[in-house]
């Protein structure tokens, strides 16, 4: 009996481990550890590693995708990517850097550029493609992992037809690492990164030794292209046609801001002016993209001129492991398999850093804004909801590579373009007109980048528009079930509000709920009138007005700062600025009583019109039927009915 019982105790306090730590200050938010102390960290080089799992990683099936998007002009294709990724992807995200130094990324630039709900739906629309981009690189990861192993010479016999079910293990077994605990270690990146470009560099110049030795595949492959697309100019034309198609190979920067924390920087760096964290981690992003580059127009080259066309495509041996196939085919069985679980281990760690990736993500926004079940916060709950949503993922994509290269390239494109459009904003408000007019030529170039990739493959922004219908839904119930929460982090009294406070607590606290208008003395005189009417309050006592101004009604928590004044010479005042009158009240009066021990009451006036229109008006603009709802915020808040604040309606 004791067992059946403290079973499921063991097993809550278990999946919530952490919840009551989350979101405080400092607060460990994700799986990740606490963020490096100032001025300590990693140096910029071994960080890079850590963004390297995800981006280096997609040479496990980037060469195969522009084969098949591209065919012969994949060569042509990938030197046009790398051009938009030297000349436009590196200066957005340099300037991200810059302006958001603290791993936020260019959603939160975007964030303080808009107020509101329309700022709160595009931030959850941005989430929404995030969303898309980590849980697309876990499963297609996975995918291209499970694809190297069943396609290697001593396994294909016995795993031929077992992909889908093997991609399922590897992504169930990401998640049982998240649940057990999961620590970045930048260790093992370093050395997965290290191992598996060191492989990658044998492999292509075994590659280029090939194609020099046999000279006739550069003649044939030139022969071809002619023969196919005529003149350079063409050939030119084409390939910027294609490129959006080749998007995949600009994952990772979005990766590489997220991680700045990690960067140690120098010594005289402060959390406010991170001066050398800024300046490593555009060196961090420069590197990486600069090896990337020549990664993948190497790889590009030798995949295009030494693989047969029909092996790219579904079925064939190259499809989805176009390095591999090189590695077997010119190195011999045992340094292919030896490439294969290098790959392997890079894609299943490259799904590591995603779900890192998602599981900080969420938690940074959604708690703030109200729109996360209190049990969001918590690591492994979540881990559980992302593994059975990447299942769902890899059953309707049939653990096919191929097939998800459009959701993927769609998520990150739409990283990329807000990117470039948050920069062009922060260059223009700083005055920097040609700063403003390059960063608007990059965002034209990923927004048309981003529209013919939908419009190609449309896949991509119908998994976004699921995961974005999904995160808008699950985020406005939340807030509705959390509506009558007390959403104040802390009181703050000017001297003459506590002088007030002070004053009364020596008789009844009582105060008068007013909505401002003119603020001349017959409105303060009128309202106490009719308190004392409707509630047959003796003439001898005395009151103070506390007076609501609606802020942000979209923000869920926020601080309440309380001033104090006299009005006409005789009417006390007490002012207010919060995104919600009912919280700003029940926290007013909650403070009120914790700090001179009397229980305060608080009078109103009913409010006319619908109960449900009022509802409304509350839970989007903070205000509606005040009184009621104060109630219930403090009832929530004190469920000790004789230590509650009395709140009075006539």
């Amino acid at each position: 009996m004791v067992t059946t019982e403290r079973t499921p105790h063991r097993l809550r306090a278990w999946m919530l481990e952490g919840l009551s730590d989350m979101g405080k200050a400092g607060g460990h938010t994700g799986p990740h550890a606490e963020p490096e102390p100032p001025h300590q960290g990693q140096r910029w080089w071994r960080v890079m590693c850590l963004t390297g799992v995800d981006y280096f990683s997609t040479l496990g099936y980037q060469p195969g995708i522009a084969a098949l998007a591209a065919g012969l002009l994949s060569p042509i294709a990938t030197i046009v990517l790398v051009l938009v990724t030297l000349a436009g992807a590196l200066p957005v995200y340099r300037r991200v850097a810059k302006e958001s130094p603290h791993g936020e990324g260019s959603i939160a630039m975007l964030e303080r550029l808009l107020s509101f709900w329309q700022g709160k739906l595009f931030v959850l629309t941005l989430l929404g493609f995030a969303a898309t981009d980590f849980l697309i690189t876990i499963t297609l990861s996975a995918a291209d992992a499970s694809t190297h192993l069943v396609q290697n010479p001593h396994l294909t016999s016995a795993l031929h037809d077992k992909q889908l079910l093997i991609t399922l293990l590897l992504v169930a077994l990401l998640g049982a690492v998240f649940l057990k605990g999961f620590l970045e270690a930048i260790g093992v990146a370093v050395a997965l990164v290290g191992v598996y470009l060191t492989l990658n560099v044998v492999v292509v110049i075994t590659g280029l030794w090939h194609v020099v030795t046999a000279g006739h595949v550069v003649t044939d492959w030139s022969s071809a292209l002619t023969a196919e697309h005529g003149n350079v100019f063409v050939m030119i034309g084409v390939a910027l046609i294609v490129f959006p198609k080749l998007a995949l190979g600009l994952s990772g920067f979005e990766t590489g801001v997220a991680v700045m924390p990690h960067v140690r920087g120098d010594a005289g760096d402060t959390e406010e002016h991170p001066a050398g964290r800024i300046r490593d981690t555009k060196k961090l992003l420069t590197t990486a993209a600069l090896i990337m580059s020549c990664f993948l127009i190497a790889t590009s080259f030798i995949t295009t001129v030494l693989i047969p066309e029909k092996e790219f495509k579904t079925g064939g041996q190259a499809n989805g492991r176009a390095l591999a196939y090189l590695a077997h085919e010119y190195l011999g069985s045992a340094f292919g398999t030896v490439y294969d679980i290098s790959t392997i281990a890079i894609l299943w760690f490259a799904g590591a850093s995603a779900m890192a990736g998602l599981l900080n993500l969420m938690p940074r926004y959604l708690p703030r804004y109200g729109m996360a079940p209190h049990w969001a916060r918590a690591v492994r709950p979540m881990v559980i909801v992302f593994t059975l949503v990447a299942f769902l993922v890899t059953w309707v994509f049939d653990a096919n590579v191929d097939k998800q290269g459009g959701a993927y390239a769609t998520g990150v494109l739409v990283l990329i373009s807000s990117a470039a459009i948050a920069v062009t904003i922060a260059a223009h408000k700083a005055g920097q007109r040609g700063w403003t007019i390059g960063f608007a030529v990059i965002s034209a170039v990923f927004l048309y980048t981003t529209v013919v990739n939908v419009i190609e493959r449309p896949d991509g922004v119908k998994i976004g528009a699921c995961f974005i219908a999904g995160i808008v839904l699950v985020s406005l119930l939340s807030r509705l079930a959390r509506a009558f929460e007390l959403r104040v982090t802390q009181v703050q009294l000017d001297d003459m509000a506590e002088r007030f406070i002070r004053d009364m607590s020596h008789r009844r606290i009582r105060f008068i709920a007013n909505k401002p208008g003119l603020r001349d003395k017959a409105e303060y005189r009128d309202k106490i009138e009719q308190i004392r009417i409707d509630n047959d309050i003796p003439m001898t006592e005395d009151f103070v007005f506390a007076e609501v101004t609606v802020t942000d009604p979209s923000e869920f928590e926020a601080g309440l700062t309380v001033r104090g004044e006299v009005l006409h010479g005789r009417y006390r005042v007490l002012t207010l600025e919060h995104s919600s009158i009912s919280n700003a009240l029940a926290a007013l009066l909650l403070h009120v009583r914790d700090m001179t021990g009397c229980t305060p009451h608080i009078y109103f006036e009913w409010t006319e019109g619908n109960p449900f229109a009022n509802f409304l008006r509350f839970f989007l603009f903070g205000q509606g039927e005040v009184a009621p709802v104060t109630r219930e915020v403090l009832r929530l808040a004190e469920p000790n009915r004789a230590r509650r604040p009395r709140v009075h309606t006539g």
